[in-house]
């Protein structure tokens, strides 16, 4: 077959629609939020690595926080703010080597349905920094949040939609201290 048959022959072939994926519900909807968490707060912490979490947010996305109010009303917004603290961390930078994670506090998260489009996701969390090797890790506070989920039929997945955090201040050392 010529290159120009083949062109032709594209053409004409009908258009796929996109099949719309009815969203997942019960333990697959946990299971699909549960990871999507696991990987934004892995993107934005510890890989510092914005670029790998960019698919991951709702193009309307949008964050409040309790201590600044609305830091990104956008996610355009919000990545290129990750950028530049990331960016902060290279070598030859102010932050040059600055490390800190977040860890999910065992047992506090909720995932419910929201209707036929969404998850409502609740949790506590605590925010670690590194002090060096003879330190380690140092918890530095903690918070609750609240995720918006919005299914997206199209994409067959999950996009992050609202970010609501809350509550920030010193968290209760985890794990509890021994006597």
């Amino acid at each position: 077959m010529s290159a120009l048959a083949a062109i032709l022959l594209a053409q004409a072939a009908p258009a796929v629609a996109e099949v719309p994926v009815p969203m997942p519900v019960g333990e697959e909807m946990t299971a699909r939020i549960e990871a999507n968490d696991a990987k934004l707060f892995w993107g934005f912490f510890e890989a510092c690595d914005p670029d790998m979490v960019a698919p991951m947010l709702h193009p309307d996305f949008r964050m409040i926080h309790d201590l600044v109010g609305l830091p990104a009303s956008s996610a355009e917004e919000f990545i290129g703010q990750a950028r530049t603290n990331c960016d902060s961390r290279k070598s030859g930078q102010p932050n040059e080597g600055y490390k800190n994670r977040r860890l999910l506090v065992p047992g506090s998260r909720t995932i419910g349905k929201l209707g036929e489009w969404g998850a409502l996701e609740e949790a506590y969390h605590t925010f670690h920094e590194w002090r060096g090797e003879e330190i380690g890790w140092v918890q530095t506070g903690g918070a609750r949040y609240l995720h918006i989920w919005q299914w997206m039929p199209g994409e067959g997945r999950f996009r992050l939609l609202e970010s609501l955090s809350l509550d920030h201040g010193p968290a209760p050392q985890y794990p509890p201290a021994t006597e």
